[in-house]
């Protein structure tokens, strides 16, 4: 989790850098998205470890970044740029989630599809056993039967 705070620390120091020099918000852009994929991985981990204590003050500093970044795109970008870019994080998040979702339906169709080539296979060689088992019974009733 520092790897990833560090990380949005970073991100959030160049945008702040680039407003300051007379730059653009548009020009930080790489860097925004820097910031909001760092924060996402930050947000994932602190619900997978419970509370953390650690995870607590990384996400309440990703938050008082992201005012600062709130302010800069509505005070240094063109009018509803914010609102805008809350749009755009929604539908990026809902393709994420979907791309996810594809990745583990692949997974299951291969497992289902390997389980039922396993199933066939036993089947067949169940079937070609038993095959096999009657042969030699006829075989063992066909030699042996007529001895006695």
């Amino acid at each position: 989790m520092l790897l990833e705070l560090a990380a949005a620390n970073a991100a959030f120091a160049v945008i702040k850098e680039t407003i300051a020099n007379g730059g653009d918000i548009m020009s930080a852009g790489q860097h925004i998205f820097k910031f909001f994929d760092s924060k996402s991985e930050i947000s994932k981990k602190a619900s997978q470890s419970g509370s953390d204590s650690e995870a607590f003050f990384a996400l309440e500093q990703i938050k008082q970044h992201e005012i600062q970044l709130k302010e800069l795109m509505i005070y240094q970008g063109r009018g509803g740029l914010w609102d805008e870019w809350l749009a755009f994080q929604v539908e990026a998040r809902k393709k994420r989630e979907a791309e996810a979702r594809a990745i583990v339906l692949k997974k299951r169709r291969r497992i289902q599809a390997i389980k039922g080539v396993l199933t066939g296979v036993a089947v067949f060689l169940l079937g070609v056993t038993g095959i096999g088992v009657v042969l030699l019974l006829v075989w063992f009733v066909v030699t042996k039967g007529g001895q006695q």
